[in-house]
């Protein structure tokens, strides 16, 4: 019995009170699903990265034609689903938090306006480097392309979205936000064409030749992967930045 009194008073002492209100409660929730999901998400990109592929080009073809398969059908649907649940958390939080600003600037209608905007410019930049894949077998010139344009479509989104009432944090989810919607494309993307790499290696293991398509598919899976990873350090620096570093906006 010492122990729960000993608990219950340091919990006493420690004054804890939850915020009231519907509004903080959807807040820190999707604040924690954004978090969970976001470090399985991430993970596996650098799992994908650092440890999957490193190790199965070290295997001899017919121990690879084995393992893979049975690694992409456990990787891909965590994969997907991990991606998919940290963007519709982190996408409903900016929301959030855009409808603050433009309501405090006095103007609610901008709400749409920058939602619009924003997810319509960083659909269309994962669609150009979508095709930058299918141009490009060059990881250093791919690099210098995706620099350029994230880039571009980071400082038209900030000039959009500049104004003197917004704050840093929806400015820097407007870019770390918007780098980790072309990450989403880029998970669906490989997911699903890591399942079709992998059902080309179980028919092949059953004698039949390869697709003839599989060497330039798996290249470019591997270039999507390792562009992915890097894409990731920009996007986590702005979304830390958000919180910790106001260093867009003073508010």
């Amino acid at each position: 019995m010492a122990l729960p009194a000993i608990a219950a008073e340091i919990l006493w002492k420690l004054n804890i009170l939850f915020p009231g209100g519907g509004d903080m409660a959807e807040q820190i929730s999707l604040r924690w699903m954004h978090i969970v999901f976001g470090t399985m998400w991430i993970g596996f990109i650098y799992f994908l990265n650092l440890v999957m592929t490193p190790t199965l080009n070290k295997l001899d073809g017919q121990t690879r034609g084995k393992i893979y398969p049975l690694m992409v059908s456990k990787l891909t649907p965590w994969l997907a689903i991990s991606a998919g649940l940290t963007w519709l958390a982190g996408f409903r939080y900016f929301m959030i938090l855009a409808k603050t600003d433009a309501t405090n600037i006095g103007d609610s209608s901008l709400l749409w306006k920058w939602l619009g905007t924003w997810l319509a410019l960083w659909l269309v930049t994962a669609a150009l480097l979508l095709v930058s894949l299918r141009m490009f077998n060059n990881g250093w010139v791919l690099a210098l392309v995706a620099t350029i344009l994230v880039s571009a479509i980071g400082w038209l989104v900030l000039g959009f979205l500049s104004n003197p009432g917004t704050s840093n944090r929806t400015l820097c989810i407007g870019v770390g936000g918007g780098i980790g919607t072309v990450l989403f494309v880029f998970s669906i993307v490989l997911s699903r064409s890591l399942k079709k790499i992998a059902g080309w290696m179980t028919i092949a293991e059953g004698g039949a030749p390869m697709h003839p398509d599989a060497p330039k598919l798996i290249r470019r899976m591997f270039l999507m992967g390792r562009l992915g990873m890097w894409l990731s350090f920009p996007m986590l620096f702005f979304m830390g930045a958000s919180n910790h570093y106001p260093f867009l906006s003073g508010r």
